[in-house]
C-alpha cells in the first residue's frame, strides 16, 4: 500500500515539531546551567578562596570567605543551599563579580552547576526515543544525562 504525500508531510511535521521540543529542552538546560557554570568555567581573574559554612537558612547558606591570592577577605558570603552543604563544611569557591554570592568550584561544583543540563538530557531522551523513534540516540542521550546526575550525587 502506497502512502499518500499528505501522510508523509504529517510525519515530517511531527518529526520537526518534536525536534524543536528536544532542542528547546537542551537549550533551556544549558541556559539554566550556564548561570552558575560560567563562574566556574571562566574563573580566570575572579576572586578565589574558601568558604566555611556557619549557618543555613531556607534558601542560602552563609559563612566567612578566606581568600587565596589577592582577593579580599569577606566576613559573610552566601551560597545556594543544597543537600550537600552542612554547618562547618569548608570548600573552595569563587565570588560572583559585584556580589557577596559565591559558587562552589572544583569537580563537585562543576558537576553541580551542570545538573539542569543532566535533567534536560534525560527528558530529551524520552522524546527522542518515544516520539522520534531514534532509540540509539535516545539511549546515548539518556545515559549521558544519568551519568552526569549520578556523578554529581557521588561528588557532593
Amino acid at each position: 500500500m502506497k502512502r499518500s504525500s499528505s501522510h508523509r508531510a504529517l510525519v515530517h511535521a511531527r518529526s520537526a515539531a518534536l525536534g524543536c521540543v528536544v532542542l528547546l529542552l537542551l537549550v533551556a538546560g544549558v541556559y539554566a546551567s550556564w548561570s552558575s557554570a560560567h563562574h566556574i568555567v571562566l574563573a580566570k581573574g575572579r576572586e578565589h578562596g574558601t568558604m566555611t559554612v556557619t549557618g543555613c537558612g531556607a534558601d542560602v547558606c552563609t559563612g566567612p570567605f578566606a581568600p587565596s591570592g589577592q582577593a579580599a577577605a569577606r566576613s559573610r558570603v552566601t551560597i545556594d543551599k543544597s543537600v550537600a552543604v552542612r554547618r562547618g563544611d569548608r570548600f573552595p569557591v569563587v565570588v560572583k563579580p559585584g556580589t557577596n554570592d559565591v559558587v562552589r568550584t572544583g569537580t563537585p561544583g562543576f558537576l553541580h552547576a551542570w545538573v539542569p543540563l543532566g535533567g534536560a538530557l534525560v527528558l530529551a531522551a524520552l522524546i527522542i526515543g518515544g516520539g522520534l523513534r531514534m532509540s540509539r540516540t535516545a539511549w546515548g542521550t539518556g545515559i549521558a544525562g544519568a551519568v552526569l546526575l549520578v556523578a554529581t550525587f557521588f561528588a557532593l
